[in-house]
């Protein structure tokens, strides 16, 4: 399957000020790609690189099989981009904000906007300085979507929604993904990543750490072990070398461990616990996980 993605250590500097540094990165046509990492860490500086909104200082990529240096007129036409923060003119109206989107791609999109105001509840007839951040947030999401772009690119989509419209985007891009766009989203939310994303990458201060399926991430061959009854984990369990880490709170001792579970299982059955539960981690265990062992590297 061919490459909606493709970058080979790309870095973007900032001066003395990180921006990206070295990200090798595959998204292959017709997935959903989740990229991970708090504020800060670079998630935006590489979509605008991607987009060729800003020059990258080193390295290269290519979108839709085309390099963003050399053909982003070309890429922009088919891809659909919604920034975190999307600024417009305060006494446009919100469908003329459409109107004139649509106009610069040269294409006719009216129908379409209107399906989506109605989708996501939005008065097509207010003025922009007139709405509210969620409100805002929906103009830039259907001015993403309104031209049907085979690839779209969205920079913390949901913050700011409710969580009924969260639902109905989430529809819409399931939608867009079975009639074959590719949708690359960054999010600081791994609950929404985990639930509706493929494949996910995970950035740390400009740094690319892992890049997999989401059910890879998220097994890792890891287990959550879960003592209750237990107040404190003997330190010959704790030294084993699949433990991974250890939170002792309320009579009760969780850990994360990652390998042969005999050597853990021998040293449980010495212990005095009243229950006993294994189960796969959630993202956000793996995810702290990561970035911890990028700290320590």
């Amino acid at each position: 399957m061919a490459d909606a993605i493709l970058t080979e250590k790309l870095t973007k500097r900032y001066g003395r000020a990180r921006g990206i540094s070295e990200v090798s990165l595959q998204v292959q046509q017709g997935d959903v790609f989740g990229f991970i990492g708090p504020n800060g860490a670079g998630k935006s500086t590489l979509i605008r690189t991607l987009l060729g909104l800003i020059r990258a200082s080193a390295g290269s990529a290519s979108v839709l099989g085309m390099s963003i240096r050399t053909r982003r007129r070309d890429l922009l036409k088919r891809v659909g981009y919604m920034p975190s923060e999307a600024a417009y003119y305060p006494r446009m109206r919100v469908k003329d904000v459409f109107r004139m989107s649509a106009r610069l791609r040269r294409k006719d999109c009216e129908r379409e906007s209107w399906v989506l105001c109605d989708r996501f509840e939005l008065d097509p007839n207010r003025q922009v300085s007139d709405l509210s951040f969620g409100n805002k947030k929906k103009v830039a999401i259907i001015n993403a979507l309104q031209h049907r772009p085979e690839l779209l690119i969205l920079d913390e989509p949901t913050s700011g929604l409710d969580p009924l419209i969260q639902r109905v985007f989430w529809d819409v891009m399931r939608e867009r993904n079975r009639e074959g766009a590719t949708i690359f989203l960054s999010s600081h939310v791994l609950s929404e990543v985990q639930h509706h994303c493929r494949h996910a990458a995970i950035i740390r201060e400009g740094r690319l750490l892992v890049s997999d399926t989401v059910e890879n991430l998220g097994r890792n061959a890891a287990r959550r072990v879960t003592l209750r009854g237990l107040s404190q984990l003997p330190e010959a369990a704790r030294r084993l070398p699949g433990v991974i880490e250890v939170h002792e709170h309320d009579n009760e001792v969780t850990l994360l461990y990652n390998g042969d579970m005999h050597p853990l299982v021998d040293q449980l059955n010495s212990l005095q616990y009243s229950d006993l539960l294994i189960a796969e981690p959630e993202l956000e265990e793996i995810f702290m996980h990561f970035y911890e062992k990028g700290a320590k590297a």
